[in-house]
């Protein structure tokens, strides 16, 4: 490939507390995962966020959740079909009011954490994620892990479905992330997550933690924006990525 989205999770700090550095890390994504409230983020962060997004000439997107703010999002809600549609409606339109009082508006969306994972094997929760893209604006792109039954869904009723692959995060051998409760699921050493990321880009295969090659056909990649060495990996992804000659671009 020529060109690849190179994505973060950002607004991710809420009234006094501080999460990530969004200024600094925007300097090297194309695309911004703002979250909307829900595992993080509040009215006048998801506002900064956006204003910042703007300036440095970077797409938004909906980094939608379950309901889970004590919890970061990363726990799972057995809720029903039609109130998650609702709550994942409700995320959407709240930060795409930022983003046009910004000057732009929502691109896509991307669900976060407990909700990223249970879509791609949940059948009613991945169709309630395609629901309220739907029914907000079906112009919305969708990311997604390869293979996951949400992006089939999404294809199904003419929504964009974009496959995205995690720079800083371990593989299982059936293309899963490691679960974060396991030793090792977060990646931290910027050689391997720059190599990886480059042979990902140039032949579309990842390596599962096992040695096993994974092959997967990734249009955006993504660095977590709460890790300590977030700023630094990102840089470092793009450097190495330009580095081989693909360029830095959104999907959007």
């Amino acid at each position: 490939m020529t060109s690849i989205d190179l994505n973060s999770d950002v607004g991710e700090s809420f009234g006094r507390w501080r999460l990530g550095d969004d200024a600094a890390i925007f300097e090297s994504v194309s695309s911004a995962n703002v979250a909307c409230g829900f595992h993080a983020g509040d009215p006048s962060t998801l506002a900064a966020t956006c204003r910042a997004a703007v300036a440095a000439n970077v797409t938004i997107g909906a980094h939608v959740s379950y309901r889970d703010l004590a919890g970061f999002g990363r726990r799972f809600l057995d809720c029903s079909a039609t109130e998650l549609t609702d709550d994942i409606l409700y995320q959407i339109g709240a930060l795409d009011a930022f983003a046009r009082a910004a000057g732009t508006r929502v691109r896509y969306v991307k669900p976060h954490g407990a909700l990223y994972n249970a879509i791609v094997t949940h059948e009613d929760h991945a169709q309630a994620v395609v629901d309220a893209i739907r029914t907000y604006d079906d112009d919305l792109a969708l990311l997604g892990l390869p293979g996951a039954i949400v992006l089939d869904k999404a294809e199904a009723h003419g929504v964009r479905g974009i496959v995205e692959a995690f720079a800083d995060r371990a593989y299982n051998a059936d293309g899963t992330l490691v679960s974060r409760r396991e030793k090792g699921a977060v990646l931290d050493d910027d050689d391997t997550i720059t190599e990886n990321m480059t042979r990902l880009a140039k032949e579309g295969v990842l390596i599962a933690r096992d040695g096993s090659r994974l092959h997967v056909d990734a249009a955006s990649i993504c660095v977590h924006g709460d890790n300590p060495s977030s700023v630094a990996t990102a840089a470092a992804v793009r450097g190495a990525l330009e580095s081989a000659g693909i360029d830095i671009r959104s999907f959007a």
